[in-house]
């Protein structure tokens, strides 16, 4: 079959579609039909045949009355919300483009500790558009979540999307002056088999675990303590431990560079730094090269660079 075969909405019920959206706006057919200039008969008939064609029932119907089912109600608010985006897409067009809303997704730790505290010189630049920021950990699906554009960090990107890249990085154990007097640790890297290890365990795409430790330890012949140490799911939390004299976190250079500057944090081994396989890049979805996208995008590079 094709791909217009296999659609569950043809054009005849898009056409149709119309008339459910006024009636279930008003909850009432006779209001919809002097909207529409029909008689009431004719919009409770397009609504018979539409719930006849999709197998759904989207009205519950008694003496002079109608009111949206469950399941009507589900359809509504995904049609209200196509509406309000396609609406949205064609003022865009018309501004061309620099104006509206941007949605962006971002894992957690590159939220916090990188793009937020810069956001104010995008929005003085672009005040038209209007940011709205999302985080996770997973690769989010953006075709379904109306998300423009992702940040991620990893060795590659998921095939299906379009994707440019942004900054390398790499990681530098960090802790808090105190905890690397406390233990000795200033240009000793032998005296953390004494510390306790900070890390996160979800680096990137599949569970890291232990991995950034690791690795790094391998690379500077650095013997590791048995414990595993603390774990956690976002980068930063493993830094604010640090902060506050938990442990050793293992950090990523361009997140913890202004806590390095202002004192909170030192790494007690200087340039003992491991380029990361992992990096960070851009995805959006293919054929979205809209001019609002492109801003944000060649921003974010500017303020990589």
């Amino acid at each position: 079959m094709t791909d217009g075969q296999n659609r569950l909405l043809n054009g005849w019920q898009l056409s149709k579609m119309y008339t459910f959206e006024v009636a279930a706006r008003h909850e009432s057919f006779a209001l919809a039909a002097r909207e529409l200039s029909l008689s009431p008969s004719a919009v409770s008939h397009r609504i018979n045949l539409l719930e006849a064609e999709l197998g759904i029932q989207l009205f519950a119907r008694s003496h002079r009355k109608v009111a949206l089912t469950q399941e009507g109600r589900r359809v509504y608010w995904t049609l209200k919300s196509s509406l309000n985006t396609l609406n949205q897409e064609i003022l865009d067009i018309k501004n061309q483009a620099l104006s509206g809303t941007l949605t962006v997704y971002s894992r957690p730790s590159i939220a916090q500790c990188w793009l937020v505290p810069m956001l104010g010189d995008f929005t003085r630049r672009y005040p038209a558009i209007s940011l709205t920021m999302l985080t996770g950990n997973d690769d989010v699906n953006m075709q379904s979540t109306g998300v423009d554009l992702a940040i991620y960090f990893d060795a590659a990107p998921p095939g299906h999307l379009a994707h440019e890249f942004l900054m390398d990085e790499a990681i530098l154990p960090v802790c808090s002056p105190e905890y690397a007097r406390e233990h000795g640790l200033l240009n000793n890297p032998q005296n953390l088999s004494r510390c306790t290890l900070l890390h996160d365990r979800q680096a990137w795409s599949n569970d890291s675990g232990t991995d950034e430790w690791n690795g790094w330890a391998q690379q500077f012949a650095v013997n590791m303590p048995t414990s595993s140490g603390i774990g956690f799911d976002r980068s930063d939390l493993s830094i604010i431990a640090a902060i506050n004299h938990v442990g050793v976190a293992m950090g990523r250079q361009r997140l913890v560079q202004k806590r390095l500057e202002r004192g909170e944090l030192i790494a007690p081994f200087g340039e003992k730094t491991l380029k990361c396989r992992q990096h960070y890049y851009v995805a959006t979805l293919s054929g979205r090269q809209w001019p609002k996208i492109d801003a944000f995008i060649g921003w974010l590079k500017e303020r990589a660079s």
